[in-house]
């Protein structure tokens, strides 16, 4: 039973959330069902780095011990998403001669230029999580998807780098291997949650996944069925909760009320004359505030300002790679920020592309609870925990042995990520 549990752990700087999956027997072989969800509110977690390794083993035991008194099974490895604001990518090129005498391109060929890739000089404290493949040369032809199977004599491939803080993901790692888990290995977050919610025909048309976070902001870009981008913004949706309770001089608590039940990222769907009275919410958050009557105009404009920030930033990230503007299946949002009204209407006019908040797709989820925007990262990482698993079949940890490392996966990696 034990050996059938799949777990994703996303730790998120105010909620750490666990999503339990386990594998049953179906008709067509083995079927990934999700049998628990759970949430706990976070602490010594900043802007997605860790600044109390003692307050996040403390959370992250919460929240294990309240996922196995739901799900009834001990939890003993996890996959866990990443959301260092630190994280940085580059493209790199691997080139091998092909080593069979008939010239025929074999996994291992693929194998040693995606390991050659690797071989670019790492900033100091910088360590490589994920090497991906994005595109292969044979001798003259570009621009090939699969090339085992196919003859020549040089073979080259294009990647990108995804490289990460070796003293942000030792801490991490350690506030984690403090309560017990063993962690199976490292996800960026964006990555794990387009598992859940992007398509196949989404990623070949060119999509970009955005999961907006309390106090960062992560994006995957896709284009041909490849990630051609990624990055972690320190900003999100606190930002804009502590813009509100400096626009209306209340204290937090309250401003994180009135933005969910009266927020609006659109101003100009908003009549200016129109109030909003919040007594009710002051007695409920217990504020010692004479605040009744506000203007839900202003409440969406102090929104907007902040809103529009965020999407100037990752619009910026799309001018980086020629794509602002030009992706057709447009942005698809997750996290807990995603849910704010008027989101998705002001990403279409600021990004100028389609936009809509994400739903889980490549799964049959029944419980309600992980169809939530905030729990997709985690479903995520059970999915890719769940394509990873045959290569990962010889025992769990492997993430101990080598800390940041996909070198024994990526093989496996390369075959999950090539259009089948």
């Amino acid at each position: 039973m034990k050996d059938n549990i799949i777990a994703g752990l996303d730790i998120g700087s105010t909620s750490i959330r666990l999503v339990v999956g386990q594998k049953i027997p179906g008709l067509a072989g083995d079927e990934l069902q999700i049998i628990g969800a759970v949430s706990v509110p976070t602490a010594g977690v900043s802007r997605g780095i860790v600044n109390s390794i003692e307050e996040t083993t403390t959370s992250i035991s919460a929240c294990l011990e309240k996922a196995e008194r739901l799900v009834g099974v001990p939890i003993s490895r996890v996959w866990v998403s990443l959301n260092d604001p630190h994280i940085k990518c580059e493209r790199s090129k691997g080139v091998v001669a092909v080593g069979r005498s008939d010239g025929e391109i074999n996994e291992n060929d693929v194998n040693r230029a995606i390991e050659a890739a690797r071989a670019l000089a790492v900033p100091v404290n910088y360590e490589i999580l994920h090497v991906i493949p994005i595109k292969f040369s044979v001798d003259n032809q570009a621009d090939i998807k699969d090339p085992i199977g196919m003859n020549g004599i040089r073979l080259e491939v294009e990647t990108l780098i995804v490289q990460g803080l070796s003293t942000q993901i030792k801490n991490l790692t350690k506030a984690i291997y403090r309560t017990g888990l063993e962690i199976e290995d490292l996800v960026l977050s964006p990555l794990a949650a387009s598992e859940a919610v992007l398509s196949a025909k989404q990623k070949e048309l060119g999509v970009a996944l955005i999961n907006m976070g309390s106090s960062t902001t992560s994006l995957a870009v896709y284009e041909e069925r490849n990630l051609i981008h990624t990055a972690i913004l320190p900003i999100g949706s606190e930002h804009i909760t502590a813009d509100v309770a400096i626009g209306l001089r209340c204290p937090i608590n309250l401003a994180e009320r009135i933005k969910r039940e009266y927020g609006n990222a659109v101003p100009e769907e908003i009549d200016k004359k129109e109030e909003i009275d919040v007594s009710e919410l002051v007695k409920e958050e217990e504020v010692n505030d004479d605040i009744s009557l506000i203007s839900r105009k202003y409440v969406a404009e102090i929104i907007n300002a902040r809103v529009e920030e965020i999407f100037e930033k990752v619009d910026n990230e799309f001018k980086k790679i020629d794509r602002s503007g030009m992706l057709p299946a447009g942005v698809i949002f997750v996290g807990g920020g995603a849910d704010l009204t008027g989101l998705v209407e002001a990403a279409k006019k600021k990004l100028r592309l389609p936009a809509a908040v994400g739903q889980a797709k490549n799964i049959n989820v029944v419980i309600d609870k992980v169809k939530n925007p905030e729990f997709l990262t985690a479903l995520g990482l059970v999915i890719w925990g769940n394509h990873m698993e045959p290569e990962n079949a010889s025992g769990g940890g492997n993430f101990g042995k080598n800390i940041g490392g996909l070198l024994e996966k990526t093989k496996g990696l390369w075959q999950k990520i090539m259009p089948k």
